[in-house]
């Protein structure tokens, strides 16, 4: 059911192309008290259109290892390799979608997404790029609001475009931070629906940060779960075997679901509580 990090990354670095590897990688912060250790000698190998969800108590580093993946911050030793290459900077073969939406609120909804794809494909024509965004709008079900401003749609609508911005380049991976940490119970397991049913079609490869386990086991295809930092690692790798298309309720009748939930939640509160706890 479940791996050791250090068995997975080494059946994993067997794979003939490996797409995502994260290789020995630590990240160091000096501070006025030395130097503050947040991850250390992580490793990680990411198939080509695998849907990954990372897990870990606050401050364990999720956020920087995710950082280093979309190219904003740079490992201290080891590599993060794509394809091969080391990942220098950011770049729209990675696209990030974060919490806090990030949208431009003096632009429309057709704006905030026209403005990346414009940025990404200077040279298409302009009808062109219209239609990406048109059809990237209409496939998180915003077709009817693409006029209105960020101020005018709810949070669930707001992720939405977010999302949509994030795909209508076409990325080759998918970054997620916490996405639908904010909000309601019921918008987010709409949104975690339509998740799927983009990636199915895209099939492109997730990464995403979540504090939910229920999140994770319906989403994703492993569940990398982190120790505590300072010096946080991958504590182990859970392999999520339901076949897919997923669908919530019947997983959620299934012993296996309740076997792979609590496993987790043992892995996070009782081996890896608080220390404070």
């Amino acid at each position: 059911m479940v791996t050791s990090a250090q068995s997975a990354q080494s059946s994993a670095s067997r794979a003939a192309n490996p797409f995502l590897v994260i290789d020995q990688v630590s990240k160091v912060y000096p501070t006025k008290n030395g130097d503050y250790t947040v991850l250390k000698d992580v490793n990680l190998t990411v198939n080509q259109g695998e849907f990954i969800c990372v897990i870990g108590h606050s401050g364990c580093g999720k956020s920087t290892l995710l950082n280093m993946v979309s190219g904003f911050s740079k490992p201290t030793t080891g590599s993060v390799l794509l394809q091969g290459k080391p990942i220098e900077k950011p770049g729209p073969d990675r696209m990030v979608v974060f919490q806090g939406y990030a949208l431009l609120p003096w632009l429309t909804v057709f704006e905030n997404v026209y403005l990346g794809v414009n940025v990404v494909y200077p040279d298409k024509p302009k009808s062109e790029k219209t239609q990406i965004v048109k059809d990237f709008l209409a496939l998180v079900g915003l077709a009817d609001a693409m006029e209105k401003k960020p101020t005018q749609i709810s949070g669930g609508m707001k992720q939405r475009v977010a999302i949509a911005r994030a795909l209508a380049i076409c990325p080759e991976v998918l970054i997620l931070d916490e996405p639908f940490g904010a909000l309601d119970a019921i918008t987010k397991e709409e949104l975690q629906e339509e998740l799927l049913k983009i990636w199915n079609t895209h099939k492109c490869t997730v990464l995403m940060i979540t504090h939910d386990i229920d999140e994770a086991l319906f989403l994703a295809d492993k569940l990398v779960m982190m120790t505590n930092g300072p010096a946080a690692n991958i504590g182990e790798v859970m392999e999520i075997p339901f076949r897919r298309p997923r669908n919530r309720g019947r997983m959620m009748e299934t012993p296996e679901y309740y076997k792979l939930r609590n496993y987790a939640l043992d892995f996070l509160y009782n081996r890896f509580a608080h220390d404070d706890e």
